[in-house]
Protein backbone atom coordinates (compact mmCIF):
# COMPACT_ATOMS: atom_id res chain seq x y z
CA UNK A 1 0.00 0.00 0.00
CA UNK A 2 0.82 3.62 -0.22
CA UNK A 3 1.61 6.03 2.50
CA UNK A 4 1.58 9.56 2.50
CA UNK A 5 4.86 10.05 1.69
CA UNK A 6 4.40 7.81 -1.76
CA UNK A 7 1.18 9.72 -2.57
CA UNK A 8 2.98 13.19 -2.09
CA UNK A 9 5.77 11.88 -4.79
CA UNK A 10 3.48 11.03 -7.07
CA UNK A 11 1.43 14.25 -7.09
CA UNK A 12 4.42 16.14 -7.76
CA UNK A 13 5.42 13.89 -10.62
CA UNK A 14 2.04 13.98 -12.04
CA UNK A 15 2.52 17.56 -11.80
CA UNK A 16 5.71 17.06 -13.83
CA UNK A 17 7.25 13.98 -14.46
CA UNK A 18 10.74 15.57 -15.32
CA UNK A 19 10.87 16.86 -11.74
CA UNK A 20 14.29 16.50 -10.30
CA UNK A 21 14.80 14.07 -6.80
CA UNK A 22 15.54 17.18 -5.41
CA UNK A 23 12.74 19.34 -6.30
CA UNK A 24 10.31 16.69 -5.41
CA UNK A 25 11.98 16.80 -1.80
CA UNK A 26 12.30 20.70 -1.18
CA UNK A 27 8.21 20.57 -2.45
CA UNK A 28 7.49 17.79 -0.36
CA UNK A 29 9.87 18.16 3.19
CA UNK A 30 10.80 14.32 2.00
CA UNK A 31 14.92 13.72 2.39
CA UNK A 32 15.88 13.72 -1.01
CA UNK A 33 17.78 9.83 -0.75
CA UNK A 34 14.25 8.93 0.32
CA UNK A 35 12.34 9.82 -2.42
CA UNK A 36 14.94 8.28 -5.12
CA UNK A 37 14.35 5.60 -2.80
CA UNK A 38 10.78 5.21 -3.32
CA UNK A 39 10.48 6.54 -6.73
CA UNK A 40 12.49 3.30 -7.76
CA UNK A 41 10.41 1.07 -5.20
CA UNK A 42 7.03 2.52 -7.19
CA UNK A 43 9.07 1.70 -10.13
CA UNK A 44 9.50 -1.65 -9.46
CA UNK A 45 6.82 -2.70 -8.10
CA UNK A 46 4.63 -1.31 -10.92
CA UNK A 47 3.22 1.48 -9.32
CA UNK A 48 5.14 4.15 -12.22
CA UNK A 49 4.82 2.23 -15.13
CA UNK A 50 6.32 5.51 -17.08
CA UNK A 51 7.21 8.95 -17.47
CA UNK A 52 6.06 10.58 -20.05
CA UNK A 53 4.81 13.90 -21.62
CA UNK A 54 1.94 15.91 -22.60
CA UNK A 55 2.60 17.71 -26.58
CA UNK A 56 0.93 20.03 -27.90
CA UNK A 57 -0.87 18.28 -30.62
CA UNK A 58 -1.25 21.30 -32.81
CA UNK A 59 2.19 21.30 -33.22
CA UNK A 60 2.20 17.29 -33.72
CA UNK A 61 -0.28 17.53 -36.59
CA UNK A 62 -2.66 15.93 -34.10
CA UNK A 63 -4.79 19.17 -33.06
CA UNK A 64 -8.65 17.38 -33.23
CA UNK A 65 -9.42 15.07 -30.74
CA UNK A 66 -12.80 12.63 -30.67
CA UNK A 67 -13.96 9.66 -29.55
CA UNK A 68 -15.26 6.83 -31.14
CA UNK A 69 -17.92 4.54 -29.71
CA UNK A 70 -17.63 1.12 -31.18
CA UNK A 71 -20.28 -1.80 -31.13
CA UNK A 72 -18.75 -5.27 -31.02
CA UNK A 73 -19.58 -7.97 -33.68
CA UNK A 74 -19.16 -11.08 -32.16
CA UNK A 75 -20.77 -12.87 -35.61
CA UNK A 76 -16.90 -11.89 -37.09
CA UNK A 77 -15.06 -14.27 -35.15
CA UNK A 78 -13.46 -12.22 -32.65
CA UNK A 79 -13.00 -11.52 -29.29
CA UNK A 80 -14.05 -7.72 -27.78
CA UNK A 81 -10.12 -7.62 -26.44
CA UNK A 82 -8.90 -8.50 -29.54
CA UNK A 83 -10.71 -6.35 -32.07
CA UNK A 84 -9.58 -3.62 -29.23
CA UNK A 85 -6.14 -4.62 -29.33
CA UNK A 86 -6.48 -4.27 -33.13
CA UNK A 87 -7.87 -0.98 -33.04
CA UNK A 88 -5.06 0.28 -30.57
CA UNK A 89 -2.18 -0.80 -33.04
CA UNK A 90 -3.74 1.81 -35.39
CA UNK A 91 -1.50 5.24 -35.35
CA UNK A 92 -3.91 8.16 -33.64
CA UNK A 93 -5.84 6.04 -31.05
CA UNK A 94 -4.83 7.40 -28.11
CA UNK A 95 -6.83 5.26 -25.53
CA UNK A 96 -9.17 1.85 -25.85
CA UNK A 97 -11.29 0.47 -23.50
CA UNK A 98 -13.87 -1.94 -23.16
CA UNK A 99 -17.01 -1.07 -21.57
CA UNK A 100 -20.14 -1.23 -20.33
CA UNK A 101 -24.10 0.11 -21.55
CA UNK A 102 -24.69 0.47 -25.41
CA UNK A 103 -21.59 0.60 -26.72
CA UNK A 104 -18.49 -1.94 -26.14
CA UNK A 105 -15.40 0.03 -26.70
CA UNK A 106 -14.41 3.50 -26.93
CA UNK A 107 -10.81 4.93 -28.77
CA UNK A 108 -9.66 8.27 -27.94
CA UNK A 109 -8.61 9.50 -31.52
CA UNK A 110 -6.66 12.62 -32.46
CA UNK A 111 -6.33 13.78 -35.94
CA UNK A 112 -5.24 16.87 -38.25
CA UNK A 113 -8.69 17.62 -38.58
CA UNK A 114 -12.05 15.89 -38.82
CA UNK A 115 -11.67 15.13 -42.01
CA UNK A 116 -8.67 12.94 -40.87
CA UNK A 117 -10.05 11.34 -37.56
CA UNK A 118 -13.13 9.85 -40.53
CA UNK A 119 -11.00 8.91 -42.91
CA UNK A 120 -9.10 6.56 -40.13
CA UNK A 121 -12.42 5.55 -38.91
CA UNK A 122 -13.84 4.92 -42.07
CA UNK A 123 -10.39 3.16 -43.95
CA UNK A 124 -9.26 1.51 -40.42
CA UNK A 125 -11.21 0.83 -37.65
CA UNK A 126 -14.62 -0.29 -39.46
CA UNK A 127 -13.04 -2.96 -42.03
CA UNK A 128 -11.46 -4.52 -38.90
CA UNK A 129 -13.31 -8.17 -38.56
CA UNK A 130 -15.65 -7.64 -35.01
CA UNK A 131 -16.23 -4.00 -35.48
CA UNK A 132 -20.09 -3.78 -35.72
CA UNK A 133 -20.80 -0.36 -36.08
CA UNK A 134 -19.33 3.50 -34.64
CA UNK A 135 -20.66 6.32 -33.09
CA UNK A 136 -17.54 9.32 -33.39
CA UNK A 137 -18.47 12.43 -30.96
CA UNK A 138 -15.66 15.39 -31.73
CA UNK A 139 -14.33 17.09 -28.88
CA UNK A 140 -14.83 21.07 -29.12
CA UNK A 141 -12.34 21.97 -26.08
CA UNK A 142 -9.99 20.27 -23.51
CA UNK A 143 -10.64 21.53 -19.96
CA UNK A 144 -8.82 19.15 -18.12
CA UNK A 145 -6.22 16.53 -19.41
CA UNK A 146 -3.94 14.11 -17.39
CA UNK A 147 -2.28 11.12 -18.68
Amino acid sequence: MLDEKDLAILRELRENAKKTTKTISEHTSIPRTTVHDRMGKMEMNGTIRRYTIIPSYERIGEATCAYVFISHDQSQGQSQSQVAKQISAIPGVYEIHLISGDWDIIAKVRGPDVEGIGKMVIDKIRPIPGVGKTFTCTVFETVKEEV
